[in-house]
């Protein structure tokens, strides 16, 4: 009985993903989601994972709708229940996945958000007030790398044309073409960079590695400088794809240049642009 007892599985599979090398990202969100589904059924006295249903999943997917959660959001949950599952099941914890018979919750996907030229020029231009802020905002302009990614730059990622982002999460090593400005940014940081035994590109004044957040911090400074509004770090990777296919790149390039696994998340775009061309045609603005 005891090997079944849901919160010891929810530990067990962190485990799982933990000797996986899962980002400490996608781990944190996995435990928070299972954490909560967990507490749920222990609500409705099921602590024996034998005994989940189909009907407690959709009962606990409902119940997140009821509480303002999204359609996007209890479906991000609900793909983590059926990993966990799937997990449970490759163990022979159980012989059925339930969460393969409910339904995600049909929701429309949000256009990515691509700045316009006018925006995309004023956030270089406030950049340049400062090497490290500009610098930064080059490489995620000129590169489309994640956030993540730039965090864990290296000095020795820095070649004569191309940068390497090491693997981060999903995403396998790879490198990217380092354009002159991009370079040239670098270079200028790199002449005022503090003084630091640590090899990350990018570093506090005190020379203790950028964060995540710290870089977040920074680049919603700039968006707010120039007035652009509810963008976030995400939307300097949206105007790389977008920019480059427009300007004629292949679909398989860039999905390659991106770390994009799936070559949907790159149409996306692709789809986007052409509806933009079209309302532009029609409105003689081209």
């Amino acid at each position: 009985m005891e090997g079944y007892i849901l919160p010891s599985l929810v530990e067990k599979f962190v485990k799982h993903l933990e000797f996986q090398k899962k980002s400490t990202y996608t781990i944190i969100a996995y435990k928070k989601d299972l954490e909560q589904f967990s507490g749920f059924l222990t609500s409705k006295e099921i602590t024996d994972i034998r005994e989940v249903k189909k009907e407690n999943i959709t009962e606990f997917i409902n119940k997140l709708l009821s509480e303002k959660y999204t359609k996007k959001s209890a479906s991000r949950k609900l793909n983590s229940i059926r990993t966990f599952f799937r997990f449970l099941k490759n163990e022979g914890l159980i012989d059925y996945n339930p969460s393969l018979d409910v339904s995600h919750p049909k929701y429309q996907l949000t256009p990515p958000r691509v700045f316009s030229k006018m925006e995309y020029r004023a956030l270089r231009d406030v950049a340049k007030e400062d090497p490290r802020t500009f610098a930064l905002v080059e490489i995620l302009l000129q590169t489309g790398m994640k956030i993540g990614e730039l965090a864990n730059l290296r000095l020795k990622d820095i070649g004569e044309k191309t940068l390497k982002i090491s693997a981060y999460g999903k995403n396998l090593e790879r490198e990217v073409p380092l354009t002159d400005s991009a370079k040239k940014a670098i270079e200028e940081y790199l002449k005022i960079r503090p003084p630091s035994k640590d090899d990350h590109l990018f570093v506090t004044r005190t020379g203790k590695p950028l964060l995540v957040r710290n870089i977040r911090q920074i680049i919603s400074r700039c968006f707010r400088e120039v007035g652009i509004e509810n963008a976030t770090v995400n939307d300097l990777r949206n105007t790389f794809i977008a920019h480059q296919l427009k300007n004629g790149a292949s679909i398989d390039y860039i999905a390659k240049i991106v770390g994009h696994r799936r070559l949907s998340s790159t149409e996306r775009f692709f789809n986007l642009i052409k509806e933009e061309t079209t309302r532009k045609e029609a409105l003689g603005e081209l």
